[in-house]
């Protein structure tokens, strides 16, 4: 499970890096900041609790 949150991160701050630099879309890339952070937290969060 944490893997999966690791690549669900990892494909969102990709997802936002191409979007900051690519092509600006407003709100969407903040969104996919937010989801990558939380999905790091998540998993940060649920390893400590182990």
């Amino acid at each position: 499970m944490r893997s999966l949150l690791y690549l669900i991160a990892v494909i969102l701050v990709i997802g936002w890096l191409i979007g900051v630099f690519a092509y600006s879309i407003g709100g969407l890339i903040h969104v996919l900041l937010v989801l990558a952070v939380v999905s790091i937290l998540l998993a940060v969060i649920r390893r400590a609790a182990d």
